[in-house]
């Protein structure tokens, strides 16, 4: 192993955590690749709402690497961040598209006040009390709804799913008609296409799995010409579209209030589970705790403020960290790698306004999939367990709400363990948390 040179050494402690800056920094990249498709699909996820593609591709680019390096400077985990999927998504469909009057300029404050509240809370119990409180069965479901939730939003952008009259929702012909023949449906085979693809090349284990699968996707869709190519690197977009561009006045209503609610919470246990999980597989707990779990919480709550001064929804730690973490990362090094790579990515913005939508759709898919595993870990034998956490997974897809799906989670919770006598399995703050949502859904409505 060579000796790291007596900064990295003061920084990242490499030598007690018995690794090196080759390893570390082969790790970044690992996790880099495994990792990088965010920066094409969160600007596609939020130009949706109107906001600036090219704008929000850097906030996306910049806000990572400022997680990245906090991450790896102060708390020295090999864990990166970026703004998150699921997050993305519920600022987009849910709040922006889905609340009457809500515009991005108001779900960016609702982002940055979330963050400002996550970084009062990771000083104080509060988050403790909040964590360990929510039963691990709502915990896994929230996780595995926003899997099924990213899937719904996968097929509807590929035009898989459309939408039925009679039923609906039905799928999609793979074929279309044109002056009376039929045509292959391209967008749809190539997104299958693109499904089956990733997934192989995850069996096989072929580093940066997803972000080959959209890229081979989209140079076919360009080579039939079904999209267009802008090129590869040209300059940094300008950031002033969406540069503290956040709208507070529209917080000044119950509804809001919930939206930073749920930002606040599905960040919380996200950040928490997964920081949790990454640092066990790489042996970095002790007797079951996170040492300096204050600073990692610290810069993902840092991260969640400057990303939405920037322009992006919720920054939160990627589980995809673990792919680094199996190649050998251990310290803030490998974090820090990420970052760096996250910056070298702003060069590269016609690129990924080549990516249509059908492209990016096999990569939500695939993280659906993952997300869905959480499921096997609720217990499905208890049936006061098993009905709330149903009910959060159906509803945050049939409700294209994320939201609805955590208020019904707690609410159903509550009552079902009422009901069947084993109230006092019930913590206090699910008790607060539920009549806090029946109250919002009667006053202010869904």
């Amino acid at each position: 192993m060579s000796h790291p040179t007596p900064l990295l050494e003061r920084l990242f402690s490499l030598s007690q955590h018995k690794t090196s800056v080759r390893t570390e920094i082969l790790a970044g990249f690992t996790t880099f690749l495994t990792m990088c498709y965010i920066v094409i699909i969160n600007p596609l996820t939020l130009s949706k709402t109107g906001m600036d593609f090219g704008a929000v591709f850097v906030a996306t680019c910049i806000s990572a690497a400022i997680g990245c390096l906090i991450m790896g400077l102060l708390a020295n985990y090999p864990i990166a961040l970026a703004p998150g999927m699921g997050l993305n998504a519920y600022f987009t469909f849910s709040v922006v598209m889905g609340m009457p009057g809500v515009t991005w300029q108001i779900a960016l404050a609702a982002v940055f006040v979330s963050g400002v509240i996550f970084i009062l809370f990771s000083f104080f119990k509060v988050r403790e009390l909040l964590v360990n409180a929510l039963p691990m069965s709502l915990k896994m479901a929230i996780a595995a709804g926003i899997g099924l939730f990213l899937a719904l939003i996968a097929l509807k952008n590929a035009g898989v799913i459309v939408g039925s009259d009679a039923t609906l929702l039905k799928m999609a012909n793979f074929y279309v008609e044109e002056n009376g023949t039929k045509a292959p449906n391209w967008p749809v085979l190539l997104a299958m296409l693109g499904f089956v693809l990733t997934v192989a090349l995850d069996y096989f284990r072929v580093r940066g799995a997803i972000i080959i699968g959209i890229l081979s996707i989209t140079l076919i869709s360009v080579a039939m010409g079904l999209s267009e190519f802008h090129g590869v690197v040209s300059e940094i977009p300008s950031l002033a579209p969406t540069l503290m561009q956040m709208d507070f006045s529209g917080l000044l209503n119950g509804s809001m209030i919930a939206v930073v609610f749920v930002f606040f919470l599905v960040d919380l246990f996200d950040s928490t589970g997964t920081l949790v999980g990454v640092t066990h597989r790489a042996g970095l707990l002790e007797d079951g705790k996170l040492p300096r779990l204050k600073k990692a919480l610290f810069a993902d709550s840092v991260a969640i403020v400057a990303g939405a001064a920037l322009g992006t929804s919720s920054t939160t730690p990627y589980v995809e960290s673990a792919s680094g973490v199996a190649a050998g990362g251990r310290t803030g090094l490998t974090a820090v790698t990420v970052g760096v790579l996250m910056l070298a990515c702003l060069w590269f913005s016609p690129l990924a306004q080549s990516v249509p939508a059908f492209a990016t759709a096999p990569a939500l898919l695939y993280i659906g999939i993952h997300m869905l595993r959480s499921a096997t870990e609720i217990e499905w034998n208890d049936i006061t367990e098993a009905a709330p956490a149903f009910l959060t997974i159906a509803f945050m897809p049939f409700t294209y709400s994320i939201a609805d799906g955590i208020a019904v989670g707690f609410i159903s919770y509550a009552a079902i363990k009422l009901v069947c006598g084993r109230a006092k399995d019930v913590p206090v703050m699910v008790w607060f948390v539920a009549v806090a949502w029946m109250a919002k859904f009667w006053f202010l409505g869904s």
